[in-house]
Protein backbone atom coordinates (compact mmCIF):
# COMPACT_ATOMS: atom_id res chain seq x y z
CA UNK A 1 0.00 0.00 0.00
CA UNK A 2 1.37 3.39 -1.03
CA UNK A 3 0.63 6.32 1.24
CA UNK A 4 0.56 9.59 -0.63
CA UNK A 5 1.65 12.57 1.42
CA UNK A 6 -1.25 14.90 2.14
CA UNK A 7 0.49 17.81 0.48
CA UNK A 8 0.40 15.89 -2.81
CA UNK A 9 -3.41 15.78 -2.74
CA UNK A 10 -5.28 18.67 -4.34
CA UNK A 11 -8.30 18.32 -2.06
CA UNK A 12 -6.12 18.53 1.03
CA UNK A 13 -4.34 21.63 -0.24
CA UNK A 14 -7.64 23.30 -1.19
CA UNK A 15 -8.99 22.53 2.27
CA UNK A 16 -5.84 23.73 4.00
CA UNK A 17 -5.73 26.99 2.04
CA UNK A 18 -9.49 27.49 2.38
CA UNK A 19 -9.35 27.09 6.15
CA UNK A 20 -6.40 29.49 6.38
CA UNK A 21 -8.09 32.15 4.25
CA UNK A 22 -11.45 31.80 6.03
CA UNK A 23 -9.74 32.14 9.41
CA UNK A 24 -7.81 35.22 8.35
CA UNK A 25 -10.84 36.89 6.77
CA UNK A 26 -12.98 36.11 9.82
CA UNK A 27 -10.33 37.77 11.99
CA UNK A 28 -10.42 40.86 9.79
CA UNK A 29 -14.21 41.04 10.00
CA UNK A 30 -14.16 40.57 13.78
CA UNK A 31 -12.11 43.77 14.11
CA UNK A 32 -15.11 45.52 12.54
CA UNK A 33 -17.58 43.65 14.82
CA UNK A 34 -18.80 41.55 11.89
CA UNK A 35 -18.69 37.93 10.86
CA UNK A 36 -18.88 36.30 7.41
CA UNK A 37 -22.68 36.00 7.58
CA UNK A 38 -22.99 39.74 8.17
CA UNK A 39 -20.66 40.40 5.25
CA UNK A 40 -22.74 38.14 3.01
CA UNK A 41 -25.93 40.05 3.80
CA UNK A 42 -24.25 43.42 3.35
CA UNK A 43 -22.73 42.28 0.07
CA UNK A 44 -26.10 41.22 -1.32
CA UNK A 45 -27.64 44.51 -0.23
CA UNK A 46 -24.77 46.42 -1.86
CA UNK A 47 -25.64 44.64 -5.11
CA UNK A 48 -29.38 45.40 -4.78
CA UNK A 49 -30.41 47.54 -1.83
CA UNK A 50 -33.93 47.21 -0.48
CA UNK A 51 -34.33 43.46 -0.76
CA UNK A 52 -36.84 41.85 1.58
CA UNK A 53 -35.65 39.66 4.44
CA UNK A 54 -37.21 36.68 2.64
CA UNK A 55 -35.33 37.47 -0.57
CA UNK A 56 -32.09 37.64 1.40
CA UNK A 57 -32.87 34.37 3.17
CA UNK A 58 -33.54 32.68 -0.18
CA UNK A 59 -30.38 34.10 -1.78
CA UNK A 60 -28.19 33.04 1.14
CA UNK A 61 -30.01 29.75 1.63
CA UNK A 62 -30.72 30.30 5.31
CA UNK A 63 -33.97 29.91 7.20
CA UNK A 64 -36.03 33.09 7.34
CA UNK A 65 -35.81 33.10 11.16
CA UNK A 66 -32.03 33.06 10.92
CA UNK A 67 -32.22 35.99 8.50
CA UNK A 68 -34.37 37.95 10.94
CA UNK A 69 -31.64 37.44 13.55
CA UNK A 70 -28.92 38.51 11.14
CA UNK A 71 -30.80 41.65 10.15
CA UNK A 72 -31.45 42.39 13.83
CA UNK A 73 -27.70 42.16 14.49
CA UNK A 74 -26.91 44.44 11.57
CA UNK A 75 -29.56 46.92 12.66
CA UNK A 76 -28.10 46.99 16.19
CA UNK A 77 -24.76 47.92 14.60
CA UNK A 78 -26.43 50.74 12.60
CA UNK A 79 -25.56 49.02 9.32
CA UNK A 80 -29.08 48.44 7.99
CA UNK A 81 -32.55 49.82 8.42
CA UNK A 82 -35.88 48.14 7.86
CA UNK A 83 -38.60 49.97 5.99
CA UNK A 84 -41.99 48.87 4.72
CA UNK A 85 -41.52 47.01 1.44
CA UNK A 86 -42.93 49.06 -1.45
CA UNK A 87 -44.53 46.04 -3.15
CA UNK A 88 -45.55 43.88 -0.18
CA UNK A 89 -47.01 45.47 2.92
CA UNK A 90 -46.37 42.27 4.90
CA UNK A 91 -42.63 42.46 4.24
CA UNK A 92 -39.77 44.69 5.29
CA UNK A 93 -37.22 46.04 2.84
CA UNK A 94 -33.69 46.06 4.23
CA UNK A 95 -31.51 49.03 3.31
CA UNK A 96 -27.85 49.78 3.86
CA UNK A 97 -26.99 52.82 5.94
CA UNK A 98 -24.25 55.27 5.01
CA UNK A 99 -22.21 53.74 7.82
CA UNK A 100 -22.60 50.30 6.18
CA UNK A 101 -21.25 51.65 2.90
CA UNK A 102 -18.17 52.94 4.74
CA UNK A 103 -17.73 49.60 6.49
CA UNK A 104 -18.09 47.73 3.20
CA UNK A 105 -15.36 49.87 1.66
CA UNK A 106 -13.07 48.97 4.57
CA UNK A 107 -13.93 45.27 4.27
CA UNK A 108 -13.36 45.29 0.52
CA UNK A 109 -9.95 46.90 1.03
CA UNK A 110 -9.06 44.25 3.64
CA UNK A 111 -10.30 41.45 1.35
CA UNK A 112 -8.26 42.81 -1.56
CA UNK A 113 -5.16 43.00 0.63
CA UNK A 114 -5.68 39.45 1.88
CA UNK A 115 -6.19 38.17 -1.67
CA UNK A 116 -3.01 39.91 -2.79
CA UNK A 117 -1.10 38.39 0.11
CA UNK A 118 -2.43 34.86 -0.43
CA UNK A 119 -1.88 34.96 -4.20
CA UNK A 120 1.51 36.71 -3.98
CA UNK A 121 3.45 33.63 -5.22
CA UNK A 122 1.48 33.74 -8.49
CA UNK A 123 2.12 36.18 -11.31
CA UNK A 124 -0.76 37.98 -13.05
CA UNK A 125 -1.09 35.31 -15.74
CA UNK A 126 -1.29 32.54 -13.15
CA UNK A 127 -3.87 34.51 -11.13
CA UNK A 128 -5.95 35.02 -14.25
CA UNK A 129 -5.81 31.28 -14.97
CA UNK A 130 -6.57 30.22 -11.38
CA UNK A 131 -9.95 31.91 -10.98
CA UNK A 132 -11.81 30.06 -13.79
CA UNK A 133 -10.42 26.74 -12.52
CA UNK A 134 -11.69 27.44 -9.02
CA UNK A 135 -15.07 28.60 -10.39
CA UNK A 136 -15.36 25.41 -12.44
CA UNK A 137 -14.57 23.24 -9.40
CA UNK A 138 -17.14 25.14 -7.30
CA UNK A 139 -19.78 24.81 -10.04
CA UNK A 140 -19.08 21.08 -10.37
CA UNK A 141 -19.60 20.73 -6.61
CA UNK A 142 -22.94 22.55 -7.08
CA UNK A 143 -21.86 25.33 -4.73
CA UNK A 144 -23.97 28.46 -5.12
CA UNK A 145 -21.99 31.41 -6.45
CA UNK A 146 -21.00 33.89 -3.78
CA UNK A 147 -22.40 31.93 -0.84
CA UNK A 148 -19.99 30.34 1.59
CA UNK A 149 -21.14 26.93 2.89
CA UNK A 150 -19.99 27.97 6.37
CA UNK A 151 -22.88 30.43 6.51
CA UNK A 152 -25.43 27.72 7.26
CA UNK A 153 -23.13 26.10 9.82
CA UNK A 154 -22.62 29.43 11.57
CA UNK A 155 -26.33 30.00 11.97
CA UNK A 156 -26.95 26.42 13.19
CA UNK A 157 -24.12 26.67 15.71
CA UNK A 158 -25.51 29.90 17.13
CA UNK A 159 -29.02 28.40 17.45
CA UNK A 160 -27.65 25.32 19.20
CA UNK A 161 -25.63 27.46 21.63
CA UNK A 162 -28.79 29.23 22.82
Amino acid sequence: MVNRPLDSRGVFLLSQIGHHVAYRFTEQLARLDLDPAHFAVLGHLAAADGRSQQELADLLRVHRNAMVGLVDELQERALVTRRPHPDDRRAHAVHLTDHAREVLEAVEAEADALESEILAPLDETERTLLLPFLQRIAAHADLPAGIHPGLQRRRRARREAR
